[in-house]
């Protein structure tokens, strides 16, 4: 089988790559300067955040490489094998010595080298395998599309992990939709899925409390409402220019997951609104050229390929900068290519890697 096929593909995206590129060195700058404190809290090493994800970008911008010169219809045979292997690894988590605990959650099983996190896989996984199946005509799919995707948002669920889910439903939901599904299913099922969210944050205590400050954040401010007030206090502070790079207050132990969920925050005050617009704007000129990629593809499974990853960059990035915002309830999302870690980063860049893939192969329009 010739997974290459190199005549007959032009150069990939370069604008694409560019961006892409660009923002992942921003945010290898952004991990060094909003973790510096507990860097040396913890490791005495202010550089141990930086390396770690210098490492993860290395061994990321390697398999972005490797993916983009694999035929992306490859993917296609692969499709079930790598969904059923995925599901195991969500299981995998609650196993005890395979499992890692840790921050209340089983998000993580330890690989020896690395440890993964089996829901972020999930979500280039569910792409792959939607694509594949979506790109051949069938009626009535909708009971098993809805068995499949309740299976793995349910394990991601009980990790427990609310914001990936939601990342994969929005990702999954897209995609069956713009296979051609009608609007009157939309117009059942978006409120229904809107229902169970909503339902599933209030049966948590944890995020319940989360759901009852963002309605009145002056209820429990050292509590559930305490990090989202200190982002908007991080934001706020920044202004139109920031306080300049490397100088954020908040950094120092008064945000926490300065470095994760909450750099947006760090962000916008250290170079204010005019540079996290700036930073908006290349996210959405990322996914903008992910959806011309999409349109270009030479067929179905290519353009529902690229419509997904780009589809799924939206999502994610919508979510983290709501939350950051105060739009919707706080939710523990990373911001794509900018926050630290490592499972995020590297099949982030892996599903980039297939989008250029599509790219090199994709029609003269």
């Amino acid at each position: 089988m010739n997974i290459f096929r190199m005549k007959q593909w032009k150069p990939a995206d370069w604008w694409l790559i560019v961006s892409v590129v660009l923002l992942s060195l921003f945010g290898l700058v952004m991990v060094y300067d909003s973790s510096v404190a507990i860097a040396i809290r913890d490791f005495s090493n202010q550089y141990y955040f930086v390396r770690e994800q210098a490492k993860w970008l290395i061994l990321g911008s390697i398999a972005c490489f490797i993916f983009s010169i694999i035929d992306y219809h490859v993917w296609r045979k692969f499709a079930l094998p790598l969904l059923l292997a995925t599901i195991v690894l969500l299981l995998a988590v609650f196993i005890p010595g395979v499992g890692v605990y840790a921050l209340g959650a089983r998000r993580w099983i330890n690989m020896g080298l690395f440890v993964l996190q089996p829901a972020e896989l999930a979500k280039l996984v569910l792409v792959i395998y939607l694509s594949a199946w979506f790109s051949q005509p069938e009626k009535k799919r909708l009971g098993a599309f809805l068995l499949l995707v309740g299976a793995v948002v349910g394990l991601v669920l009980i990790e427990p992990d609310l914001g990936t889910s939601v990342i994969i439903l929005g990702i999954a939901f897209v995609l069956y939709f713009l296979s051609g599904a009608s609007a009157y299913q939309f117009l059942l099922l978006f409120p229904i899925l809107t229902s169970i969210i909503v339902g599933l944050a209030v049966v948590s205590p944890y995020r319940f409390r989360r759901l009852t400050t963002f309605l009145n954040s002056e209820l429990d401010p050292q509590g559930a409402s305490y990090q989202i007030r200190q982002i908007l206090l991080g934001l706020g502070s920044g202004g139109l220019f920031g306080v300049g790079l490397g100088r954020s207050r908040q950094k120092y132990e008064y945000l926490p997951e300065a470095n994760t969920d909450s750099i947006f925050a760090i962000i916008g005050e250290e170079i204010g609104f005019i540079g996290a617009v700036a930073v908006i704007l290349m996210f959405l000129f990322v996914v903008w050229r992910g959806f011309r990629i999409a349109k270009r593809a030479p067929d179905l499974f290519g353009r529902m390929l690229a419509l997904g990853i780009s589809s799924w960059i939206a999502i994610q990035t919508s979510i983290n900068l709501a939350s950051a915002v105060a739009l919707i309830p706080f939710t523990g999302v990373p911001l794509p290519l900018l926050s630290y870690g490592g499972s995020s980063l590297i099949i982030l860049l892996s599903a980039i890697g297939i989008v250029l893939n599509i790219s090199r192969q994709g029609q003269k329009i």
